[in-house]
């Protein structure tokens, strides 16, 4: 996770510097999904649809890959993206449709919608929202999941209660769906809405790309995004933990780094990379001793600087662990589709199609370090032509410029 310093640290640390398609579906991966299911099922029966698309149809009229039913509205298939027809394989395990997690793994980015992590906050989001009645209602919504005044908080502050991990992260949620209410609202902005292909989130944003990808509703993710806050605030409060930014070091040096500091501490304080972030921009998390001993020796290892996160304790880590079992809870009782487009995850930077895999990615990823620089140079890569970051801040932009200077990008906010 990002913590909203890490903005100025990217900035300082630049100065330092100055001087596929949606429905393929391979029948190599479908007889994969069948050989993998356990002998004692039924023999699977596989059905093949064919879906028509007209120029006038919507997402919303497709039962396989629904959009927002609430709050958000349903979004409209793009011709550039869809052929006039198209084959939908699944695979039926009595009662339940098994799909084939791969569905998206040769995808051809063109268009990405990128949404921030904790860190992205600021004291004024949302007010822009409120010109927009699509946008403004995402507040109201929010109101009635969270039992008081979102909007209020986000407008007014105060910073300290806006920061905390229990409130940024709804904010930040509510607010990144807000400003695609604001895109959509803006002359051309539907047609740019239709033309995004590929969606991801740096940590808590993950949520918010599931929820612009239909693979669960406005509400249900505000209330997983809620839960999941608390559940890592608690974890936090268990263990005295911290996070630290390491500036200029490559991802093998701040490893070593790590290394270094582990062999000074006990085991309850050590450390590993928590975000890989971008070139010379590497998180560390662990027990506080452990990131003291690493500000330490950072100037060693020839970093230019290291900057404490404002975060409650070392997300991304073991430290966790006790936020697990309750987001597996809630996530289990969630209903998650198949997403409409390709969700990158945070573990391991592949989009994944399988809800009952989405499930379980989700439940890992508060352990698992964030890969957001294999994301986006993936990304680029598979030739993206231009990213959207949408929500507070431009912490987004700033890591995208810090992969590829070239690489085109556009903040929309709320």
């Amino acid at each position: 996770m990002l913590s909203f310093t890490i903005l100025s640290s990217l900035a300082r640390f630049n100065r330092y510097s100055s001087s596929s398609h949606f429905f393929t579906h391979h029948s190599r991966l479908l007889s994969d999904s069948i050989s993998t299911m356990t002998s004692s099922l039924v023999a699977p029966s596989i059905s093949v649809q064919k879906l028509a698309f007209s120029s006038s149809d919507s997402l919303r009229n497709c039962s396989c890959f629904s959009g927002f039913k609430h709050g958000i509205r349903s979004f409209s298939y793009s011709p550039r993206n869809f052929d006039k027809s198209r084959v939908f394989m699944s695979v039926s395990v009595g009662s339940r449709a098994a799909v084939d997690d791969a569905l998206f793994s040769d995808y051809k980015p063109s268009f990405a919608f990128l949404f921030p992590g904790q860190g992205a906050q600021a004291v004024g989001m949302g007010q822009e929202a409120q010109n927009v009645p699509a946008a403004a209602n995402l507040y109201k919504k929010a109101n009635d999941i969270l039992g008081f005044d979102l909007l209020d908080v986000c407008i007014s502050g105060p910073k300290e209660k806006l920061d905390s991990t229990v409130l940024s992260q709804p904010a930040i949620y509510v607010t990144s769906l807000a400003a695609v209410e604001l895109l959509r609202a803006r002359n051309g902005g539907q047609q740019i809405i239709d033309s995004v292909d590929v969606t991801c989130g740096l940590s808590l944003g993950e949520y918010t790309a599931l929820a612009f990808a239909g693979a669960f509703s406005f509400e249900d993710g505000l209330k997983l995004v809620k839960l999941r806050g608390e559940a890592m605030q608690e974890a936090a409060d268990a263990a005295k933990s911290a996070m630290v930014s390491i500036i200029g070091l490559d991802s093998d040096k701040v490893q070593q780094l790590c290394d270094a500091a582990n062999e000074e501490v006990d085991e309850a304080d050590k450390v590993q990379i928590a975000n890989f972030l971008c070139p010379g921009n590497y998180a560390v998390s662990g027990g506080v001793k452990g990131v003291e001993t690493v500000e330490a020796k950072a100037k060693s290892f020839k970093a230019r600087m290291t900057v404490r996160l404002a975060v409650a304790g070392a997300f991304h880590t073991s430290f966790m662990e006790p936020a697990v079992s309750r987001l597996e809870a809630a996530l289990a009782a969630t209903e998650i589709r198949t997403p409409r487009i390709p969700v990158i995850s945070n573990v391991d930077a592949q989009p994944h199609a399988d809800p009952d895999t989405i499930k379980k990615i989700l439940a890992r990823q508060v352990t698992s370090p964030v890969q957001w620089e294999t994301t986006v140079k993936t990304l680029l890569a598979r030739g993206v032509k231009k990213s959207y970051e949408l929500g507070p801040g431009k912490v987004i932009a700033g890591i995208v410029k810090r992969v590829d200077k070239k690489a085109e990008i556009e903040n929309i906010s709320a």
